[in-house]
C-alpha cells in the first residue's frame, strides 16, 4: 500500500495531509479536519485504517495550515475559504497518478458537515457522493438547496436530537439521500463495533453509487 505524509497546496497556503492507497482501491475517501481535530488524531487514523481494509484510498487533510494553527487564527471571516480548500484537495487527489481515475467520496463529521456540503455543492461533477457521520448539518444551509450529489447520513442511535436535525436536513435535499442509524451509538461512535458499522454502511452506500454511476464515455 502506498502511504505517505504529503502537502496539499490550497488557497495560498500549504495543508498537511496523509495519503494512502491500498492495492485495487475502488474510490478515494477525502476526510477533512478543521480547528477541532487534525488528521493525526487516533480516531481519524482508526477510520482510515478501516477504510483501507474495505478497499478505499484515503486523503486525511487539515483544512488549516500549520501557521494558522500556531497563530490560533481561523479564516472564518470568509465562509468560502474552507470549502475552497476541500475543492483544492479534491483537485490534488485527481492529479495524482495512483488516484486520478478513481471516484472521490467526501466524508464529514461533526462541525465539518456544512463545509463538506458546501464543497460538494461546488463540485457537481467532481465527487461521487458525500457521507456525513455524527455530523451536525444545518437544514437551512444554502448548500442543502444546491446539492445534487447523493448523500448518506449516519447517526448514532443514542442521539435523538441529532437524528431529528439530520432528518430535517435530509428532507430538504433534492439529491438522492439516505439516513442510517447505528443502534446504541453516540455521535463519536466510540462504542465497541460502532466505527466498524459506520465503515460498513459507508462502503455499501459507496458501492451502490459506483454501480449507478455512468461509465466512461
Amino acid at each position: 500500500m502506498i502511504s505517505d505524509t504529503v502537502s496539499v497546496p490550497a488557497d495560498h497556503v500549504t495543508l498537511d495531509a496523509h495519503f494512502a492507497v491500498p492495492a485495487s482501491a475502488r474510490a478515494v475517501v477525502l476526510l477533512p479536519h478543521g480547528a477541532d481535530t487534525v488528521w493525526r488524531n487516533e480516531r481519524s487514523r482508526s477510520v482510515a485504517d478501516r477504510l483501507h481494509t474495505a478497499g478505499f484510498a484515503t486523503l486525511l487533510v487539515d483544512l488549516l495550515s500549520e501557521r494558522e494553527v500556531q497563530a490560533d487564527t481561523q479564516p472564518g471571516f470568509d465562509a468560502g475559504v474552507l470549502p475552497r480548500r476541500i475543492v483544492a484537495a479534491v483537485d490534488w487527489v485527481r492529479a495524482q497518478p495512483d488516484t486520478r481515475k478513481l471516484p472521490v467520496v467526501l466524508f464529514g463529521a461533526g462541525t465539518q458537515a456544512d463545509v463538506v456540503l458546501e464543497a460538494a455543492a461546488d463540485l457537481p461533477d467532481g465527487v461521487l457522493t458525500v457521507v456525513l457521520w455524527g455530523a451536525r448539518p444545518d437544514p437551512d444551509a444554502d448548500a442543502i438547496q444546491r446539492l445534487r450529489i447523493p448523500v448518506l447520513f449516519i447517526v448514532g442511535g443514542q442521539e435523538p436530537a441529532l437524528l431529528r436535525l439530520t432528518e430535517e436536513a435530509a428532507h430538504r435535499l433534492e439529491a438522492p439521500h439516505a439516513v442510517r442509524v447505528v443502534t446504541g451509538a453516540t455521535h463519536l461512535f466510540e462504542e465497541p463495533g460502532a466505527l466498524d458499522q459506520v465503515v460498513t454502511m459507508a462502503g455499501d452506500w459507496c458501492d451502490e453509487q459506483l454501480r449507478s454511476a455512468p461509465g466512461p464515455e
